[in-house]
């Protein structure tokens, strides 16, 4: 279940990205040849250093969270799980007001670039694209396997999986299939993630609970442990995916609640804004 989470993240991640290179690529592809090759490379570079720039800040919360003891661990998996959670929600309504005029913009601001020959900016923005990608990937995949006793080796293939498929999937929708294009596949993954975001949300919850921080509120609500246990395979696939829970208390029902009502806010505000 826990390995499904890491591919599904890793794909995401890696279609936004590659869909920022990919379309800083193209314009320096329609560039005349002496600045087709300088830009390459500035891009490219620039691809390598926010790699680099994820990498470290995946091992950094690695090295932070081992260094902690038992106590301290379970208070940063606490702080880690509610960030990505919030992360997730922040790069859903992100590509959502930024991605029909992300081409644009892009283009717009690269022109400006090489009309000054600062090919610094390609660099910048292959640069941050990538890193930005890659740090949310790397919170993201530390609160989803955070507490979780999990095989690393699965989770790397899982990681890898997610890759392969991210560019499998982006060169799908580069070659203009009927059948999957770029605004079909954000809405369909971003209800996707707001799930998975509903789901971190509710284990940091739960961490709360465990250390006190919060009051359950009441006893168990009702208990389809029997029908559908959130331990299972299933049940766990379900857990992980939405935050199902079998044996609820008030305070993960309400906050359930609340969150779902606050995206549904959220979600609706654009169109009565475009209406207006």
């Amino acid at each position: 279940m826990q390995d499904f989470n890491v591919l599904f993240v890793v794909w995401r991640e890696c279609i936004e990205a590659l869909l920022v290179i990919g379309i800083l690529n193209a314009w320096l592809s329609q560039r005349p040849a002496s600045e087709r090759h300088s830009g390459k490379r500035w891009l490219w570079s620039g691809v390598a250093v926010g790699i680099v720039g994820a990498i470290a800040l995946a091992t950094l919360l690695l090295r932070v969270g081992d260094a902690l003891g038992s106590d301290g661990q379970e208070y940063f998996q606490t702080a880690i799980v509610l960030i990505a959670a919030a992360l997730i929600v922040q790069m859903v309504f992100w590509m959502r007001r930024r991605g029909r005029t992300l081409k644009a913009d892009l283009h717009k601001s690269l022109s400006e670039a090489a009309d000054r020959s600062q090919w610094l900016s390609v660099f910048v923005l292959a640069a941050v694209a990538v890193l930005r990608e890659g740090s949310e990937a790397a919170v993201f995949l530390y609160g989803t396997m955070a507490g979780v006793s999990a095989s690393n080796y699965a989770a790397a293939v899982a990681a890898v999986l997610g890759i392969v498929a991210a560019l499998a999937t982006y060169w799908l929708l580069q070659i203009g299939s009927k059948l999957l294009s770029w605004r079909i596949f954000f809405r369909v993954t971003e209800v996707m993630l707001l799930f998975l975001a509903a789901s971190l949300l509710l284990t940091g919850i739960d961490h709360l609970l465990s250390l006190g921080f919060l009051p359950p509120l009441s006893r168990t609500l009702w208990d389809t442990s029997s029908v559908l246990p959130d331990s299972g395979m299933l049940g766990g696939l379900i857990s992980g995916l939405t935050g199902y829970r079998a044996r609820p208390v008030m305070i993960e029902l309400l906050v359930f609640m609340v969150y779902w009502m606050t995206m549904a806010w959220l979600l609706y505000q654009p169109r009565t804004a475009r209406r207006a």
